[in-house]
């Protein structure tokens, strides 16, 4: 078999009944190290920085089915990366125009089928690990906070920059963070959408460490794991998630009905036109909350 990532593990190949998509999918897979027990999960629109679209959802989600159905018996880790430059820069611009155009009452129930795309992620059996490449903004970065484990560049650049764009956060991004960071780290990247690098994220706690080949380092740590007992790391797996999970479902429908509400807000139709715009947004509905007499 010939080499991959500088030598370090060799390409295997792939189990019997997998099919790894071609390179022209918006999802390609390969399998690595001894029997193919590493998977790599490559989000392959390099051309868009990786934005998360449906069809790139709807890929993802075919490949961890497959994953799960025909091929989790010899997957001892998962590694998940970006093609290009990018991990992920987030929402697609024209999906987010498009859910100003929609009514709350859609968007809700929209935002959380979109979410579950993505989330279907912590519904393979073992250890996922993030290699963040290059910039993981928005829901890019809450689909890394949603592995096990997130291996970043040092000069990444990562920010949860949604109420930047007059928008409440998602995709699980108040349930996860405040468990990874602690809770003030995460209020204060949540309420200013703050863009921090990988050696920022290392020393807060965002990401596990920082590589300059963090995908190289991400194969690595995965080899560990699919070298130690399966039943043992699997069953980890499941505790350190069930713990996790506890309160999930409440924060993904608090999150949808909160986006959906600004969904309909003249901040985030603004928040909107000034990305397209490259400008700053002129964000103006101050509200109050009192009662009328």
């Amino acid at each position: 078999a010939r080499s991959s990532f500088r030598g370090r593990l060799p390409l295997a190949a792939p189990p019997r009944g997998f099919c790894s998509p071609s390179s022209s999918d918006a999802v390609i897979v390969e399998r690595v190290g001894a029997e193919g027990r590493i998977a790599i999960i490559r989000l392959n629109r390099p051309d868009k920085l990786n934005a998360m679209t449906t069809e790139l959802g709807d890929a993802f989600a075919e490949v961890v089915a497959k994953l799960n159905r025909d091929d989790a018996q010899g997957l001892g880790a998962v590694v998940i990366t970006g093609s290009g430059k990018a991990f992920s820069a987030g929402g697609d611009l024209q999906f987010l125009q498009d859910r100003h155009t929609d009514t709350p009452s859609r968007n809700a129930p929209i935002m959380r089928t979109f979410y579950q795309r993505f989330l279907c992620v912590r519904s393979l059996p073992v250890p996922v690990i993030a290699a963040i490449n290059g910039p993981a903004i928005g829901a890019g970065l809450c689909f890394a906070l949603a592995c096990d484990v997130r291996i970043a560049a040092p000069k990444a650049k990562m920010g949860l920059t949604f109420t930047a764009l007059g928008l409440h956060p998602g995709m699980g991004a108040t349930h996860f963070l405040p468990s990874i960071v602690g809770p003030q780290v995460a209020a204060e990247l949540l309420l200013t959408g703050k863009v921090i690098s990988g050696e920022e994220a290392a020393q807060c706690g965002l990401v596990a460490r920082t590589a300059e080949d963090p995908l190289a380092a991400a194969i690595e740590s995965a080899a560990a794991m699919a070298a130690a007992g399966p039943v043992a790391v699997r069953t980890t797996v499941r505790s350190l998630r069930m713990r996790q999970d506890v309160g999930l479902d409440q924060a993904l429908q608090r999150e949808a009905d909160a986006q959906a509400q600004c969904y309909a807000s003249l901040d985030y139709r603004d928040g909107v036109e000034a990305i397209a715009e490259k400008r700053k947004p002129n964000f103006a509905q101050f509200e109050h909350y009192r009662e009328q007499a």
